[in-house]
């Protein structure tokens, strides 16, 4: 099971940079809000404000496509722009590549999309952007003549594309937690969090932690409470992006989960601050027998500097009765409203969704959006963990699709630590979470 170096190196970048998008995104949460708060509430007044959308539908012509930097192994993204430029040198595509800091990234990109500038024909936005974006009249919506086909693509990713019953973006690459095991401690995964919490005592058995996640208060922790309340039928918003639904209680069922396990010691004291490399080194060093991470952690901890490299496997997510909801990330592909050159940016997108390009994207180890990628013999050699990421995606679940996503994420971050840290009761931090929410969806 163990990878080569070079995998093994390169998979680390990968990380890293996940890494500093979940980090950076605290910092993005300030200036979004303020975003929000300034133009939202004028933009929906009179729909979405913007009549750009009905503008430059034939255009044809060169474009921009715009994304974060470029770390997959086999340079993914320009693979798929000469991929296309090949065919079509009348419509040549240039890659405009971003930073690896999210926050930077939606800067640049909420700057050029607030100055109406043309120059940013498609971009890669990040799932949680998508709904901001459309309900700010930013983003074509893929209808009619713009009609997308996502019969072919996985359902759940289709969803973190669509905003208010309508496609805004076509899903480019997607993404799933998944449950790492120790195999020799454990030789069947738990399916559900019963059973889960049932095998920590053979952790304790062995002087080792059961189960551990990304609980520090950042953008990781909102994804881990996400997880547990969604597997337990709780939500955060509902279809409208700003109605608070978190007050229920299968919420509280699923945030007491996580609180009881931090308090009686399942989850190891230690966890409280683990971010993503904090997390994943304790798995890699054998101090876990559970963890909850991302699939560009497999060819660390199947690498030879790992102490577990011949004996942990992956899994589903846990749930409440069987297949947990992970929680979805990815990049999202939309089309500007600025764009002067919309008929060639459409045929770009549904480029990014084919069999072809899809095959560069999962080649680079980024998980691809359509389906059949999952049961392809020749990938599933090179990333073992694909079928199990095809059961993580499949009951995945966006994250709140709402367009004050970062004060939503702030609410859920912050009353999850004060319930897991035991400063506040699961009920009073699910009554925190939904007054945040309630805030965050009138603009206040």
């Amino acid at each position: 099971m163990a990878l080569n170096k070079a995998f093994s190196d390169k998979t680390r970048a990968r990380a890293t940079s996940r890494r500093t998008s979940l980090v950076s995104r605290a910092a993005l949460a300030a200036v979004s809000a303020a975003l929000l708060t300034a133009g939202f509430t004028s933009a929906c007044s009179s729909g979405n404000g913007n009549d750009a959308i009905n503008q430059n539908m034939d255009g044809r012509g060169p474009i921009t496509y715009v994304e974060g930097k470029d770390t997959t192994e086999n340079g993914a993204v320009k693979q798929l722009i000469e991929r296309w430029n090949a065919g079509h040198p009348d419509e040549q595509v240039t890659f405009k590549e971003q930073s690896n800091d999210a926050s930077q990234q939606y800067d640049d990109l909420a700057q050029h999309m607030k100055a109406k500038q043309s120059d940013y024909d498609v971009m890669a936005l990040d799932v949680p952007w998508t709904a901001e974006f459309a309900a700010k009249g930013w983003i074509q919506p893929l209808k009619d003549s713009f009609s997308v086909d996502t019969s072919t693509l996985l359902s759940p990713t289709v969803a973190s594309a669509t905003y208010q019953g309508t496609l805004y973006a076509a899903p480019r690459n997607t993404n799933g937690g998944l449950l790492y095991y120790r195999k020799d401690l454990v030789p069947n995964p738990p399916k559900t969090w019963p059973e889960l919490l049932a095998d920590c005592n053979i952790a304790r058995d062995r002087g080792i932690g059961c189960y551990a996640g990304q609980f520090a208060p950042y953008e990781g922790l909102t994804v881990n409470a996400a997880e547990v309340i969604n597997a337990y039928g709780g939500s955060f918003v509902g279809p409208d992006g700003k109605t608070a639904t978190v007050d229920s209680p299968q919420s509280r069922a699923g945030l007491q989960v996580l609180a009881d396990a931090y308090k009686n010691g399942d989850i190891p004291k230690e966890a409280i601050s683990f971010k993503e490399p904090e997390s994943q080194n304790a798995f890699a060093q054998g101090k876990l027998m559970f963890l909850r991470t991302w699939p560009n952690f497999y060819g660390v901890a199947g690498s030879d500097a790992s102490a577990v490299s011949d004996n942990f496997g992956v899994a589903p997510l846990p749930g409440k009765d069987g297949i947990g909801a992970s929680t979805l990330g990815g990049y999202n592909a939309a089309i500007s409203a600025y764009s002067e050159h919309k008929a060639t940016a459409l045929d770009f997108l549904r480029f990014l969704i084919s069999e072809d390009a899809q095959r560069i994207v999962a080649e680079g180890a980024l998980p691809p959006v359509r389906a059949s990628m999952y049961d392809d013999p020749a990938l599933i050699a090179k990333f073992p963990y694909m079928p199990a990421l095809k059961d993580s995606i499949a009951s995945a679940v966006p994250r709140p699709v709402t367009p004050f996503y970062p004060a939503v994420s702030k609410a859920i971050q912050d009353n999850a630590y004060a319930a897991l840290t035991g400063k506040e009761s699961v009920d009073q931090a699910i009554g925190g979470m939904q007054k945040g929410i309630e805030a965050a969806g009138s603009g206040s």
